[in-house]
C-alpha cells in the first residue's frame, strides 16, 4: 500500500503536470500564429490604370475599408468580391481586380479584420472572421446597383472564408478557392513544420487539438466552424478548386481533400479542379492558363456581358504585375522553404487517387 500511493500521486502529478504544458503551449501558440502580421497598403486600383471608388463594408461593428472596381461597360454585370489570405491586405488582390475587369466583371476588395488599414484585434483571427467578413462583403454589395450576380474568389485563408461565406449564402452564384487550407487542424499541423518542430505523431495531434481550441474558444468557435472542406459539402453551387503543385505552405493534400469534399455534394453540384504547373502559393494569376480558367468559369456560371471562352481569351491577355508589397514573407521571421520532398512527392500526391497528371482541368 505505501508503494501504491506515492505511484498513484506521481501519476496524478504527470498528467498533472503534462495539462499545465499543453496549455501553455496552446496560449504560446495562440500569441504566435492567432493574430496577422500588418502589411501596409501601398497600392491603389488607380495605380494600374483601373477606376475605383472607395467602400466601407459593415462587419461586427466596425467598417471594414474597401475597393469598388467596376467593369468595363455600363449594362449590369455580376460582382466578384476578392478575399485576400493571411497577413496580407486588399492591395494584393489588385492583380485579379485587373483581369476580371477585362473579362466582363466588378470587383470588390477589401481589408479582412486585423489586416491593412483596419485596427489590431484583442481576439485571435482564425477562418471564422474571415468567412465572416467575406459574408458581410456579399450583404453589402449584393444590394448595389448594377450588380447582377455574385461570385466569390478567396486566396489560401481567404479561400477558407469565402467557402465559409458560400456555405452560409446558397445563392452566391460561384466559388473559386485557391491555395486554402481544408482543415485547421491539418494546418496548425503545418505550422509546426514551417517552425521547424519535428513533432512525432502521438505529440502533435494532441498539440493540435488543444492549439486549434485555443485559438478558436476566445470567440466562441468550433473546430467545425472554422473547416472549410466541411463547409464546401453544404454549398450547392459550382465550385473551382485551385492549387499549385509547388506550394511551398500547403501540400495538394488539402486541394484533394476539398476536392472529395466537393464531390461529396454528388452530380448536379459542378466542381472543376485546376493545378498550376510549377505553380506557388501566391501569384498564381500570373499565369495565363490560370486567367483562363478563372474567367471562364466565373462567366459560365453568371449572367455577364461576354462567353465563356471569350471572357477566358481577354483575362489571358491581361498582362498583369505583383503589387508593391507582394514579396513579402508569409512566415514570421523566416522565408518559405520548399516542403521537405516536394520534388519527389508532389507528382504522386496530385496523381492520387485517381493518377491524373498535374496541369490538369477538369469539370464534374
Amino acid at each position: 500500500m505505501r508503494r501504491t500511493i506515492p505511484a498513484a500521486l506521481a501519476v496524478v502529478a504527470a498528467r498533472t503536470l503534462l495539462v499545465l504544458l499543453a496549455a501553455r503551449f496552446g496560449a504560446l501558440y495562440r500569441e504566435r500564429a492567432g493574430y496577422p502580421m500588418r502589411t501596409d497598403v501601398l497600392a491603389d486600383p488607380g495605380d494600374m490604370g483601373l477606376p475605383w471608388e472607395p467602400v466601407a463594408i459593415p462587419s461586427a461593428g466596425r467598417d471594414l475599408p474597401g475597393w469598388f472596381v467596376p467593369g468595363v461597360g455600363e449594362e449590369p454585370r455580376p460582382v466578384v468580391v476578392l478575399i485576400h489570405g493571411w497577413s496580407s491586405n486588399r492591395a494584393r488582390m489588385l492583380p485579379f481586380a485587373a483581369f476580371l475587369r477585362t473579362a466582363g466583371f466588378h470587383t470588390l476588395s477589401f481589408d479582412v479584420r486585423g489586416h491593412g488599414e483596419n485596427p489590431p484585434e484583442v481576439l485571435p483571427v482564425t477562418a471564422v472572421e474571415f468567412g465572416a467578413d467575406a459574408l458581410a462583403a456579399v450583404d453589402a454589395i449584393s444590394a448595389r446597383p448594377g450588380v447582377s450576380g455574385v461570385a466569390v474568389l478567396g486566396h489560401s485563408m481567404g479561400g477558407a472564408g469565402a467557402t465559409l461565406a458560400a456555405a452560409a449564402r446558397p445563392g452566391i452564384g460561384a466559388l473559386v478557392i485557391m491555395s486554402a487550407p481544408a482543415d485547421p487542424r491539418l494546418l496548425i499541423r503545418e505550422t509546426f513544420r514551417m517552425a521547424d518542430l519535428p513533432l512525432p505523431g502521438l505529440v502533435a495531434h494532441p498539440l493540435a487539438w488543444v492549439s486549434l481550441r485555443s485559438l478558436l474558444r476566445p470567440r466562441g468557435h468550433r473546430a467545425r466552424d472554422a473547416s472549410a472542406r466541411r463547409a464546401l459539402a453544404a454549398y450547392p453551387g459550382p465550385v473551382l478548386l485551385v492549387q499549385g503543385d509547388a506550394d511551398e505552405l500547403l501540400p495538394l493534400r488539402d486541394l484533394r481533400l476539398l476536392e472529395r469534399a466537393a464531390l461529396s455534394r454528388g452530380p448536379q453540384a459542378e466542381s472543376e479542379i485546376l493545378v498550376v504547373h510549377d505553380g506557388h502559393h501566391r501569384w498564381l494569376y500570373e499565369d495565363a492558363e490560370f486567367r483562363r480558367t478563372v474567367a471562364a468559369f466565373l462567366a459560365r456560371h453568371l449572367v455577364g456581358p461576354l462567353a465563356a471562352e471569350d471572357a477566358g481569351a481577354a483575362a489571358a491577355a491581361v498582362p498583369v504585375v505583383r503589387p508593391p508589397d507582394a514579396g513579402g514573407s508569409l512566415i514570421p521571421t523566416r522565408a518559405p522553404r520548399v516542403r521537405r520532398g516536394a520534388a519527389t512527392t508532389s507528382a504522386a500526391a496530385a496523381a492520387a487517387p485517381s493518377q491524373r497528371p498535374l496541369g490538369y482541368c477538369q469539370r464534374k
